[in-house]
């Protein structure tokens, strides 16, 4: 149902995490029996929860933990981890950065170019734990890193940036060939970000495994304060969703909608889920970790803009490691921890045996579901009062 916001200026409501909760029914089901696993090529992932690929979330022994947990890490390939050999000096600089300088040196070491033979190098090192490598690279850099990234091993390549659309138009440069790119390619590639039906499908129409939907939901982006765009990711993701389906009966390919940014506790991630996401990228929650490289901060992917950054450094501290954050135990009440437990307590207690079924649980609206008797935990700053 359309709303009009003025004179014959029509436009659409849409719902973000914190204005939809989920509803239980008449089955319930012991959450060890269900199974949250997911799939993308011939890759089974025992958990559908991604760090995602930001500098101050995962570097190589980071990938290598959460691999070996059963979750996946991606790592970022324009970032600093390809541009220098020791990352691990550049990351402090960022750290003790004070934050009305970070931006500017942000966008003055990432100068650096990204060396080819680093981009190998990083791959194999996360290969060499026996766990699955993802990585990441920008749209205008795909054609050239994509064959070295497949020749050192890579099992997975995503190609990710603020908008992607297959119909783009420009006078100054030529216009990417996903179908190409991909084709020439035997591994995976999964596509974003994007919020709409038809985007959707047409980067489908590439042979894309997987598509990423959101724009500038993220902790560290600020894409809708700068550019004034993007979707709240409930309505987002249902509708990139309704794409795949309608895909998947058109051809009978299935495509993995992976909801990226705007998840801050178990419970997002589960309404994510229920809104027809195949897995979830994480960012915020990961920077966390005493094993991330950020040291409690993290930043958006175009921070480094040398003309617009879309992104910035935020401070979000460390309080656990990635164990504790991915499987647990927690030791913390807000859902920041335990995010797989979360995930498969939601499920149960909804009746999913597993992600399909998840994705088609109830949901209601419910403006008032953070609210609603929690007056003493926000008074007294306590579990889902702390935020």
């Amino acid at each position: 149902m359309g709303f009009f916001v003025g004179k014959d200026r029509e436009v659409r409501r849409a719902y973000g995490f914190d204005e939809i909760a989920l509803a239980p029914g008449a089955l319930t089901i012991n959450p060890e029996d269900v199974n949250a696993s997911w799939t993308i090529g011939n890759l089974k992932i025992d958990i559908p929860i991604i760090a995602a690929a930001m500098d101050g979330v995962v570097d190589i022994k980071f990938a290598q933990k959460m691999g070996k947990l059963g979750g996946l890490a991606v790592l970022n390939l324009d970032g600093v981890q390809t541009r220098y050999k020791n990352p691990a000096k550049i990351l402090n600089e960022v750290a003790c950065a004070p934050p009305e300088t970070a931006t500017a040196l942000i966008q003055n070491l990432y100068k650096e170019e990204v060396k080819h033979e680093l981009i190998a190098a990083r791959v194999k090192e996360i290969k060499s734990a026996g766990v699955i490598c993802a990585v990441s690279i920008v749209p205008k850099k795909a054609a050239e890193y994509g064959p070295i990234v497949q020749k050192a091993g890579a099992d997975i390549l995503i190609i990710q940036s603020t908008v992607t659309t297959v119909k783009h138009e420009s006078s100054a440069y030529e216009s990417l060939d996903f179908k190409n790119i991909i084709s020439n390619l035997d591994i995976p590639v999964i596509v974003g970000n994007c919020v709409s039906y038809d985007a959707t499908l047409d980067l489908m129409e590439t042979g894309a495994a997987g598509i990423l939907v959101g724009v500038g939901p993220g902790a560290a982006c600020t894409t809708r304060g700068v550019l004034g765009i993007g979707v709240p990711q409930v309505t987002a993701t249902v509708d990139c969703a309704a794409a795949r389906d309608y895909f998947f009966k058109k051809t009978g390919k299935y495509v993995s909608i992976i909801t990226d940014g705007g998840m801050d506790s178990g419970g997002d991630i589960c309404k994510a889920f229920a809104s027809g996401a195949d897995a979830v990228m994480v960012g915020s929650l990961f920077a966390r970790a005493f094993e991330a490289p950020g040291k409690g901060y993290h930043w958006g992917m175009a921070t480094p803009d040398k003309n617009l950054p879309r992104g910035t450094r935020v401070s979000v501290g460390v309080n656990a490691t990635i164990k504790q954050i991915l499987v647990g135990p927690a030791n913390l009440d807000d859902g920041s921890q335990n995010l797989a437990g979360a995930l498969k307590t939601s499920m149960g207690s909804l009746g999913a045996k597993n992600i399909k079924e998840m994705q088609m649980v109830d949901m209601v609206i419910a403006p008032a579901i953070k609210s609603e008797g929690k007056l003493l935990q926000k008074t007294q700053k306590v579990g889902m009062g702390k935020k």
